[in-house]
């Protein structure tokens, strides 16, 4: 019998160019991989993990490939916008940023929440990544 709901979810992002993935990730965001083997880097947070692996297709970007939840997101975007990381801005129906956050009302409301603040930027490979805060 499967059993996927005891299962871990864990990402596995594409990186044409490996070693300018790990300077991005170490650089910007401060995460450096707990593993490496020829063609991939593991990384772990927290709760989760997502690995970079070499691929010669490129990122789609046009929808989140990952997303990170955290307790404080103004801390967050600062910190990494310090650290040189460009945040997309959106004016959609349904989703639009004021400078970079977007309040997502009724996001998730099972997470004990009524919403989420979003914000998403580009790694240096394409991948778009998103970064949330449940608003409770």
């Amino acid at each position: 019998m499967i059993m996927l709901e005891h299962g871990r979810a864990a990402t596995r992002l594409p990186a044409q160019d490996l070693d300018r993935a790990r300077a991005f990730y170490a650089d910007k965001l401060g995460l450096e991989p707990v593993e490496e083997r020829p063609g991939g880097l593991l990384y772990r947070l927290a709760q989760g993990e997502f690995a970079l692996f070499q691929s010669a297709g490129a990122a789609a970007g046009s929808h989140t490939q990952m997303a990170v939840e955290v307790d404080d997101l103004d801390a967050t975007v600062a910190e990494l916008r310090a650290r040189g990381v460009v945040f997309e801005e959106y004016d959609l129906s349904g989703l639009t940023t004021h400078d970079a956050i977007a309040d997502v009302v009724g996001n998730y409301p099972s997470k004990g929440g009524v919403g989420e603040r979003a914000v998403w930027f580009r790694d240096s490979e394409g991948n778009l990544i998103g970064i949330g805060q449940p608003i409770h």
